[in-house]
Formats: structure tokens, C-alpha cells, sequence
């Protein structure tokens, strides 16, 4: 009998996964924790492994396709006595993915409806990754050649059959405008849903401030180097702000309370997630504890979050609770947003780009580099005074970070 690979068990409210992909095919030798298959819920990734080394005999399902907690998979053959094939099984060994170039997935499901071989592509994305683009590329290639070959086959026809010299003046026929239908992922779906349910449930209401970030850059030039030797991640701007609005919410803990029914329910702990966008959607990985967290901290958890993140390897622990979020399109290039909540939470801060702009100090213009900032909240919890001095304490803090160290 051979080793049944299942579906694991899945969170309490999550009822079924989605085969997004596949790493082994049969007659694979895969090795004892290597990766066999990715499963998608509406809320992670999770990766499906070998509990033993042995043969792949049967793969009992596909990409796209639905599945439910401890359904069979894949099926081993660990037997001494397997018949060797005429040609050498591909070994699959623990973290080892497939000899097959490294693409995103739209690249991946567009390539699969068009059968092409992404072995023959090159990618342009980072690290050489084949991205949606060059798959569009290569099929509209395809069609230039398709349609030349048609124009050469068309001049080879019988005279009988040749069309009159004179020109056509029919400008009824448009050209075609092709478009593409793909279903959204797990993840998108679940976004979808959580964004819709903030708007829908809560009063949501947005306050501004603008923040001169000359003095958390000076600090960053100044220790990066030392920092970056001792904990062996850079001294970014989200460690300042990750502080600063722990200071905040300690000085307002309205700021980090929820709605539950009637009730109000105060955390006593500080929970921030910061919002990463990864290639299969927005995500929000938590920090834990930061009222107790140091900058270095707080910028090796980012790092091992954002890394995760990259490698679909978050857990739905690290992607639940969370008492309050920081959201930072400044990196996309954003100059100001009004950020949606993240239910159940109330409020959340969104961080966007810095720019030189001039400023009036002590009745002089100068050049400061400037960033807005965006409390977004739920009105029905959170008082406008309570949202402004809140947003007040971080822009105090970061414009004289020093205040952070003595708990101002």
C-alpha cells in the first residue's frame, strides 16, 4: 500500500483549498519533505510536502481544483521492489522546486489556456522571473506568424479563385479587440470581502496631518550602519513609525479597541500589521507585542514578514489578530489615499511618499522633505478629538524621534 499525501487540516474557518500548483509528476522520486503541491485558501498559501521519500504513483487531482480537508492528494510508493523505468525518474528534494523557469501565476494560467512550453521563454521581471507580459508577447508573436503563414497560403490559390485587383472600400469590419477572462484568486476574493465589509459596517472617517521627516532621516543616515552590523537588517522609516504609533495607542487606547457587538473590547498589547504587497495580492502579517519591541525588533520581524510574504510561506498565525495596521503606498509612489479599515480593528494609518516642498519656519520658506499622513477610523468607537491627537502624538514623535525613547 502506498503513502497517502492529504490535505492538511485546514483553520477552523476556512471549509476547502484550491490547487494552485504542482511540483511533481508521475513517476517524480520525491525526497522526504520536498515540496509537492501548493494549496490556496481565502487566506494563505500553504505548501504541501512528502512525509517519506518514494515514487509518485498517482496524482489524484489538479490545478484549479477544489479540495477539503484530508482528501488524498497524491499517492507514494515507497516499495523496494518498484521496476526501475527505461528512463531515470526525476528526483524531487527538499526545497527544490521545478526545473521549469520561475513565473507568476496569471503567467502561469495563461500559458496552461495557450499551451505554451514556458521552458522556451525568458523572463523580464526581477530575477529573471516570466512574467504575464512575456507570455502576452510570445502568443502575439505566435499570431503575427500564424497570420503570415495564412497571407502565403492565400497567394497560392487557383486563378479561378483570385479575388478582384481592385481595392476594398468596406470599412465595416472593426478590428478585433481581444480580452481575457481569469477567475480571481482565493486571496483577491477574500480581500474583496473584507474590504466591502469595512465600508459597509463601519462609520468610516479620515483626518490629515503632514509630518517634516528631516529629523527621522538625519537618524537614518547617522546609525544605518551601525544598525545594519548589529541586527543585520537596514534602519527603515516603518520601525519610526511602527514606534511611534505604539507610543500613540498606549496614549490613546481607543486607538487600539474594537466593536464587538455592544461591547468595546480594550487590548492591553499592541498588535500592528503592516500591509505587504506580495505577488499573489495585498497581505497583512503582524507584528506582536511592539509596545515591548525595540527598532531592531520590529525591522527583523519586517524583514522575515516581507520575505515570507515574497515566498508564500505565511501562516494564517501570522496573518490573524492584529489591533491596529499601517499601510505605506508612499513606496508605490502614493501622495495621499484614505486607507480602508481592516476589520475588526478601527483604526489604521496610512503612510505615503516624501517630497520637497517649502515650508514656512520661524518666518522663513525653506526646502523640507514633507510625507502626509492618513488616520483612517470608525467613527462609531473613535471621537474626531481623539483621532487628531492622535495623529498629532506621531507627528510629534517622528519630527523629534528622541521623544520615543523617553515615552513622551
Amino acid at each position: 500500500m502506498g503513502i497517502e499525501i492529504k490535505v492538511p487540516v485546514l483553520p477552523e474557518s476556512v471549509m476547502d483549498a484550491t490547487v494552485v500548483k504542482l511540483y511533481v509528476q508521475q513517476g517524480d522520486v520525491v525526497d522526504r519533505d520536498a515540496p509537492v503541491m501548493d494549496l490556496e485558501t481565502d487566506k494563505i498559501v500553504l505548501e504541501v510536502p512528502a512525509p517519506e521519500k518514494g515514487v509518485v504513483s498517482e496524482i489524484k487531482t489538479q490545478v484549479g481544483a477544489t479540495v477539503k480537508a484530508n482528501e488524498v492528494l497524491v499517492v507514494l510508493d515507497n516499495s523496494q521492489k518498484t521496476k526501475a523505468s527505461e528512463k531515470k525518474p526525476k528526483v524531487i528534494q527538499k526545497n527544490e522546486r521545478s526545473p521549469m523557469p520561475v513565473a507568476s501565476p496569471a503567467a502561469e494560467k495563461i500559458a496552461g489556456e495557450n499551451n505554451i512550453d514556458l521552458s522556451i521563454l525568458t523572463g523580464t521581471g526581477k530575477g529573471q522571473r516570466i512574467t504575464k507580459q512575456d507570455v502576452l508577447n510570445l502568443i502575439g508573436q505566435q499570431n503575427i506568424d500564424l497570420s503570415d503563414t495564412k497571407k502565403v497560403k492565400d497567394k497560392t490559390v487557383t486563378p479561378e479563385t483570385v479575388p478582384s485587383a481592385k481595392p476594398s472600400t468596406d470599412t465595416s469590419q472593426k478590428t478585433e479587440r481581444p480580452q481575457r477572462r481569469e477567475p480571481m484568486s482565493r486571496l483577491r476574493q477574500r480581500i474583496a470581502q473584507r474590504l466591502l465589509q469595512a465600508q459597509q459596517e463601519a462609520a468610516i472617517l479620515t483626518t490629515f496631518n503632514e509630518i517634516n521627516m528631516q529629523a527621522v532621516m538625519d537618524a537614518r543616515v547617522h546609525y544605518k550602519g551601525e544598525f545594519e552590523k548589529r541586527y543585520g537588517a537596514r534602519l527603515g522609516f516603518m520601525s519610526f513609525f511602527v514606534k511611534a504609533c505604539a507610543q500613540a495607542l498606549q496614549n490613546y487606547p481607543i486607538a487600539n479597541a474594537s466593536i464587538d457587538g455592544n461591547d468595546i473590547i480594550y487590548h492591553d498589547y499592541i498588535d500592528i500589521g503592516i500591509a505587504i504587497s506580495s505577488p499573489r495580492g495585498l497581505v497583512v502579517p503582524v507584528l506582536r507585542n511592539v509596545q515591548n519591541s525595540s527598532f531592531g525588533d520590529i525591522e527583523t520581524q519586517i524583514l522575515k514578514m516581507a520575505q515570507k510574504a515574497r515566498d508564500a510561506k505565511l501562516t494564517l498565525d501570522d496573518l490573524t489578530g492584529g489591533t491596529f495596521s499601517i499601510s505605506n503606498g508612499g513606496v508605490f509612489g502614493s501622495m495621499l489615499s484614505t486607507p480602508l479599515l481592516n476589520p475588526p480593528q478601527s483604526a489604521i494609518l496610512g503612510m505615503h511618499n516624501i517630497s520637497p516642498r517649502a515650508m514656512v519656519e520661524n518666518g522663513e520658506i525653506v526646502i523640507r522633505p514633507m510625507m502626509y499622513l492618513a488616520l483612517s477610523y470608525d467613527h462609531r468607537l473613535i471621537d474626531g478629538r481623539d483621532a487628531v491627537q492622535f495623529l498629532l502624538s506621531i507627528k510629534q514623535d517622528l519630527e523629534d524621534p528622541s521623544r520615543l525613547l523617553i515615552g513622551l
